[in-house]
């Protein structure tokens, strides 16, 4: 079988660099760069990509191999059909490794044609460090990457304006762009960068905070064999994706006009704000995720179908969302419910095995994201504890043990993070006394959750009463007891909910 190249590869075209990308992961491939790809071939966008790996081990040497080609592989539901559609993305021109090729990734920062810079260095990726400095080659933090390299751009063409680039952050994080923006100017400020470079990243350059949204299982190593085979290349960078996605952009007009996705029929939105496009996509599509993986994988259900097919799990799914999401979301109920409805609906994609493993990946911060918002609003709105969503953290922390009846499964975290769960579970003898001052410890980490959660009214114990009914007889009936109608728990929230919605009608 031939390999995937440009010499074996027919019909492949090498676009100028405009972009360059931090990130070689299988979402920015089957996202951005299909975006680009299909804006290259049917509106003439005419981009090429240079793909950074943010850190120093990545696998840029694996898209090189290949000469920056690969397929895009989508499975899914368009108009009201089951489609299945191969795309040869031809729109990468390099991957650059900065801290093995730091020459090479000079040449791309003063590239004349650079316009754009796109980036997913996950939630943890937009943060700053205080050792960065503009000497580093190259700095540790995304920001203070991005800090060093708008300098030596503004320092390249002596501060011409049209030298500034745009930024698409599509870090899941709330504001991306702007926090990004911040954190550069902090660097600036810090490493005592002159008035006039700080002027032009004001006035020259454009951080747009997006919204991402497409389910990208990944590498499907268990039918590889059989999709090579069906195109003919050995491609090890094919990466499967949901068909449906959208994009939504805060941008001013004119970056609207220079990045023209309309033209190629793209859910590519430009928006003004897009404060409720992103708390409905965060707390509804990823806040189901972040808060079922952890009750799904406990219960022995490995895939998002699995688990949105299954009589309980699919239950607390539901719920989660119906009764303890919508809620606290702004919008009419009639429109928040059809949103939800098209959401839940993707979870029963049949063409797509999306690995709850691959979510649980730095489950601490998503959760913190995607989950405590919604539990706030909730309490704020009812003066009561969402149960559902109370007891996804608990199933999180027993999650974070690294084994179940005996069998132990890999975790994906940050180190510190996996550190400490292995101490405190070490500490826990299993009696309540015990999981409760766990629980105690897991909430007050305000590292994570910028907050003490143990100052919430009752979440504490709450999340040790459901800790302990899943150590003591397993996720699968623990889920069952949440769902039932007699837990105690859930009456004292609907009839908590009640009362509001009482009260509020009377007003």
């Amino acid at each position: 079988m031939k390999k995937l190249n440009r010499n074996t590869a027919v019909e492949t075209t090498t676009y100028p660099t405009r972009i360059l990308q931090f990130g070689e992961g299988n979402f920015l491939r089957a996202f951005t760069d299909w975006i680009v790809n299909k804006m290259n071939k049917e509106a003439g966008f005419n981009s090429g990509v240079d793909v950074v790996q943010p850190l120093a081990n990545g696998m840029v040497d694996m898209l090189n191999a290949q000469d920056g080609l690969y397929h895009v592989y989508l499975k899914g539901i368009k108009d009201g059909q089951p489609i299945k559609e191969f795309s040869l993305i031809d729109c990468i021109n390099q991957g650059i490794n900065p801290y093995s090729e730091f020459d090479k990734y000079e040449q791309a920062i003063v590239n004349p044609d650079l316009r754009f810079v796109f980036s997913n260095t996950t939630e943890a990726g937009i943060s700053w460090d205080e050792t960065d400095t503009l000497d580093m080659e190259p700095q540790n933090s995304f920001p203070g990457k991005v800090a060093a390299l708008l300098y030596k751009r503004f320092k390249a063409f002596n501060g011409d304006a049209s030298k500034g680039l745009i930024f698409f952050a599509c870090e899941l994080i709330d504001r991306n762009g702007d926090i990004l923006k911040q954190l550069v100017l902090r660097h600036a400020e810090n490493w005592k960068l002159e008035e006039a470079f700080i002027n032009w990243v004001n006035e020259a350059c454009c951080f747009c905070s997006t919204l991402v949204d497409r389910i990208v299982p990944g590498f499907p190593r268990e039918e590889i064999k059989e999709i090579q085979q069906e195109l003919g290349y050995e491609d090890n960078l094919v990466v499967v994706g949901e068909y449906f996605h959208l994009w939504v952009i805060e941008a001013p007009e004119w970056v609207k006009k220079e990045f023209p996705a309309e033209k190629a029929g793209l859910e590519v939105k430009f928006v003004e704000d897009m404060t409720r496009f992103r708390e409905q996509k965060v707390q509804v599509l990823n806040g189901c995720h972040t808060g079922s993986y952890a009750v799904s994988f406990l219960s022995g259900i490995e895939t998002v179908r699995e688990a949105y097919e299954n009589l309980e799990v699919g239950a607390f799914m539901k719920e989660l969302v119906y009764d303890e999401v919508l809620p606290g979301l702004e919008g009419s109920e009639k429109e928040l419910k059809k949103f939800a409805n098209k959401i839940l609906e993707r979870f029963a994609n049949p063409f797509i095995r999306h690995q709850w493993q691959s979510i649980a990946l730095n489950a601490m911060s998503k959760w913190e994201t995607r989950n405590l918002p919604a539990l706030m609003n909730f309490y704020h709105n009812y003066n009561i504890l969402p149960q559902k969503i109370v007891f996804s953290l608990a199933a999180m922390i027993a999650y974070f043990k690294g084994n179940v009846q005996g069998e132990c499964y890999k975790v994906m975290d940050d180190q510190w993070i996996l550190d400490f769960y292995k101490k405190v579970w070490d500490e826990c003898d299993g009696r309540p006394a015990s999981v409760h001052q766990l629980v105690e410890k897991v909430l007050g980490l305000e590292k994570v959750w910028k907050m003490n959660l143990n100052e919430i009214p009752n979440l504490t114990l709450t999340v040790s009463h459901y800790l302990f009914l899943i150590t003591q007889i397993g996720m699968k009936k623990a889920v069952n007891a949440v769902l039932h109608e007699d837990n105690p728990l859930m009456k004292m929230t609907v009839e908590g909910m009640k009362k509001k919605e009482e009260q509020s009608a009377e007003v």
